[in-house]
């Protein structure tokens, strides 16, 4: 029997946690949220509207990098975010694979006013109803994790609740059977999530075929400003960088520095 793919195994337990939480959290506890009411924040608006259109992002580890910053509070690292000029957060709320959680986003939510994208593993609508009531803005839909289907079905379910969608995509195949009108912005993930390896021209192959009305944001792999300038002609507008301000003592320092130096190649 084949070995199942780093994204496969998530996935296996994804569901398997979700159907627990459905049990000691059921979805009324959830709808009373008091964040529910939010009206929210458009992270695609704020990427439209900027030079940089840098998305930060709080990681302590991944799959491929067991330690990446285990010494920070997440609130520190959202307020100098927020102080460093970035466009959005991406809170990472997987626990066994990324060392996450919900109350992370929580805090995030207290400690800034950016546009939050909550970055899990969607497979169940009960996911969206978390996202939201735990101070999320955005949710992320990876296509290599859903059917065209559920993608389509989740995303509509999304913007009920008042969130914006970042579909994500490694390939023409999946940009073709998941790209649907309830998205917002269509991420193009570097990283392909099967192998882990990373190639920047993934983003450059796939731009042509993004039609124009969605934000396009390349993700993974971006740890030079030169990178930016290069995917820019290609219509790019966000760029999400996680890992290089995260392995740094001081994130929000280390990401003013990278906007600043982005604003200079672009003047």
């Amino acid at each position: 029997m084949e070995k199942p793919t780093i994204l496969e195994r998530i996935i296996r337990d994804k569901k398997e946690e979700v159907a627990l939480k459905k049990k000691v959290v059921p979805p009324s506890q959830l709808q009373a949220s008091a964040l529910l009411k939010d009206s929210g924040r458009s992270l695609s608006n704020a990427l439209r509207d900027s030079e940089t259109g840098i998305i930060t992002e709080h990681k302590r580890r991944s799959p491929s990098k067991s330690v990446i910053n285990h010494s920070l509070t997440v609130s520190d690292v959202a307020k100098g975010y927020e102080v460093a000029g970035a466009c959005g957060m991406s809170v990472l709320t997987d626990g066994k694979y990324f060392g996450g959680s919900l109350d992370d986003l929580l805090l995030v939510r207290a400690s800034c006013n950016l546009p939050l994208l909550r970055k899990d593993f969607t497979v169940d609508p009960y996911q969206l109803l978390e996202a939201k009531a735990y101070g999320a803005d955005v949710i992320l839909l990876i296509a290599a994790a859903l059917t065209p289907r559920s993608t389509r079905e989740l995303a509509q379910q999304a913007k009920d609740l008042g969130l914006e969608v970042l579909l994500e995509v490694h390939s023409r195949e999946e940009l073709e059977t998941h790209l649907n009108d309830h998205c917002d912005m269509i991420g193009v993930n570097n990283r392909d999530l099967k192998t882990f390896e990373v190639d920047i021209a993934i983003s450059k192959t796939l731009a042509a075929d993004i039609p124009d009305s969605f934000v396009k944001v390349s993700e993974s792999g971006i740890s030079h400003e030169e990178v930016i300038a290069e995917l820019r002609p290609y219509g790019y507008r966000g760029f999400l960088v996680g890992e290089h301000f995260m392995k740094t003592g001081d994130p929000g320092l280390f990401a003013k520095q990278f906007i600043e130096s982005i604003q200079k190649i672009s003047l």
